[in-house]
């Protein structure tokens, strides 16, 4: 399909509820981090005892951690989640039932509706907001946080395409992270950066990208943006696709024993 109009209104209609991203295949590709953090939350998990994780979105990428740990019985026998929109949380708590998670919405910078030291193991992949103070809190000491964040300039081509030039701030820096790790009382045990290539195959395909992954241009719409798009069309009809970066890093923190909740 390479009309104009036909691709924008198929990307209109695209759902953009949960993380999953089947609809771009053969339309999109994004490499995938080297250290495969999936695989790494369930080695997590297969020892934890109580584990949240947290802006879940559809609970996609915490099922697959949890499911991983082998059976049901070989996960932690306390199992919750938090999500801010509400079409994400029912779909997560769908997605978690067989595991019993508790899965509550929760607004991304709220305080966290959870105990002191309530987890030995906390984890979040892409979060918009990181709550240092809040994630310091809810670990036990000994816990674990085990987190994919999004890094600085992800997908800045495509944001300048649309927007024009932008500044990049260092507020997803990995330096940020330390700093706020710190301040809640956390050891840095482990940090991992990776730069990765994104690339997009038709214009249908950065415009469903743009209303899933709202951070890349705030307040996008496609009729607000619709000049953009149909320059972005000439673009990938005369280069065959549209490329641009994202950055990833893992990083993993532990509560020292003998620190209090707050």
């Amino acid at each position: 399909m390479n009309n104009l109009a036909d691709l924008l209104d198929e990307a209109e209609a695209a759902p953009v509820d949960g993380w999953d991203f089947a609809w771009f295949d053969g339309r999109a590709t994004e490499e995938r981090p080297p250290w495969g953090y999936a695989r790494l939350l369930g080695e997590r998990l297969r020892t934890a005892a109580a584990a949240l994780d947290v802006q879940t979105g559809g609970g996609e990428v915490f099922r697959e951690a949890l499911s991983s740990a082998g059976t049901v019985a070989a996960c932690p026998s306390a199992v919750a989640a938090t999500e801010s929109w509400p079409p994400n949380a029912a779909l997560a708590r769908a997605a978690l039932a067989p595991f019993g998670a508790q899965v509550e919405l929760v607004a991304d910078d709220a305080p966290l509706p959870f105990a002191d030291g309530a987890f030995d193991l906390v984890s979040s992949r892409h979060p918009t907001v990181v709550g240092w103070p809040e994630i310091g809190r809810v670990l036990a000491p000994g816990g674990t946080y085990l987190a994919q964040h999004v890094g600085v300039g992800t997908a800045a081509r495509v944001t300048d395409f649309m927007m024009g030039p932008q500044p990049v701030g260092d507020g997803r820096s990995v330096a940020r992270a330390r700093a706020g790790a710190a301040a809640a009382g956390l050891e840095v045990v482990d940090v991992r950066e990776a730069t990765l290539r994104l690339e997009f195959l038709d214009v249908a395909a950065v415009a469903v990208y743009l209303r899933k992954v709202i951070w890349i241009v705030p307040g996008f719409t496609i009729a607000g943006y619709r000049r953009r798009l149909e320059e972005m069309h000439e673009v990938i009809g005369r280069e065959g696709s549209f490329s641009a970066t994202t950055t990833r890093y893992l990083i993993e923190c532990r509560k020292p024993h003998g620190v209090a909740g707050r």
